[in-house]
């Protein structure tokens, strides 16, 4: 599986690396789906809004051609409204709520903290979602397919760079 070469670091020797091992580990544990936040996930989404519904119907489960996504993940202090670890891939599905000012600069600087972990957010309004769910799936396909395409590249790239494979 892609995500797991390009996201578990190999076995290091038991006198080196463990600790780089258990760093790693311990970080991710605080960036994603962070306990204290586990009400607020919850609750995110046992109230989703019939937008995020719509569009968690026809994700859920695997459905968009074999990428799994989870709703309402935590990444640092945010909750995304849906993830796809494999490609990491975060969608949004913005309602009025998302119109005021106050809410503008949470999205950017919610934004701009997932993109700097690599993350990948594409934005959709309920109004994409309810009138055009087959675009907004089409486009999802699309971004996630082409990460997809890069991180196996780069993942064939890290192997022949290490020396694992001749060509």
């Amino acid at each position: 599986m892609v995500s797991e070469v390009l996201h578990k670091p190999p076995p290091a020797p038991p006198s080196e690396g463990a600790e780089v091992f258990s760093i790693v580990v311990l970080a991710m544990s605080k960036i994603f789906n962070r306990k204290n936040q586990k009400r607020l996930r919850k609750h995110f989404r046992n109230n989703a809004t019939e937008a995020e519904s719509k569009l968690w119907s026809v994700l859920k489960g695997k459905q968009l051609q074999g990428f799994k996504f989870r709703r309402q993940q935590g990444v640092g202090k945010y909750v995304v409204d849906f993830y796809c670890p494999m490609v990491k891939l975060s969608v949004e599905v913005d309602g009025a709520t998302h119109w005021t000012q106050r809410e503008r600069i949470h999205d950017a600087e919610k934004e701009e903290f997932v993109e700097k972990l690599g993350i990948c957010v594409v934005r959709f309004t309920n109004t994409d979602v309810y009138e055009n769910l087959e675009g907004v799936l089409e486009d999802i396909h699309k971004i996630a397919s082409e990460r997809l395409s890069k991180s196996r590249g780069i993942a064939i790239e890290q192997v022949v760079r290490k020396g694992g494979l001749e060509l």
